[in-house]
Parts: C-alpha cells; structure tokens; sequence
C-alpha cells in the first residue's frame, strides 16, 4: 500500500492524502498506489500542501500504518509528550510507534 503524506500550507500539520482531500489523522489516508506522484504535484501546485510525498504503508484494522519509523513519529505526534499525541485518551496510541 502507498499512501500520500506531507504538511498543510496555513499551519505546518503533518497531513494524509484521503482519496479527495486532507486530513490530520493518517487512519484517513487512501491508498494511492502508483497515482501518488501525480497527485502530489497537483497538490502541490495548487499550493494545499508542502512537500507532499508517497511513503509505504501497511493496512490494518485501524487504517493504515506507515511502514517506517519516521512516518509513524509524524502520524502519531511527540513522543516526548504522550499527552500531545493525536489521540491522548487512547492508552495504546504509542503502542504502535516501535
């Protein structure tokens, strides 16, 4: 699975491509198989994201789950503040980071 990542214009988030928009929250991203690189550019263009890219994922029960560590870190949030993460009321939100 390919999914499309990268960061909102107005203020900076990590967002998920979701098949007809953006969202903070990566269990929402599509999958763009091998389309992403089109629509990254077109994004781009059209200036709703900064530096879009297409990263690998795995699908899960939950959504998808980047494949590398350091999609993951962007996905969930600070891992020095568990609090701060983008779901702080889940006990397990960390969980899946390692």
């Amino acid at each position: 699975m390919k999914i499309l990542t990268g960061n909102d214009l107005p203020t900076g988030d990590v967002i998920w491509w979701t098949g007809n928009g953006w969202s903070r929250h990566v269990e929402d991203a599509a999958d763009v198989d091998s389309g992403g690189e089109a629509i990254a550019r077109a994004e781009e263009g059209a200036r709703r994201v900064n530096a879009p890219y297409v990263i690998d994922a795995d699908a899960t029960p939950e959504g998808p789950r980047p494949a590398h560590i350091k999609d993951r870190v962007r996905a969930l949030g600070p891992t020095v503040r568990p609090d701060l993460t983008l779901k702080p009321a889940d006990p397990d939100a960390g969980a899946w980071v390692i």
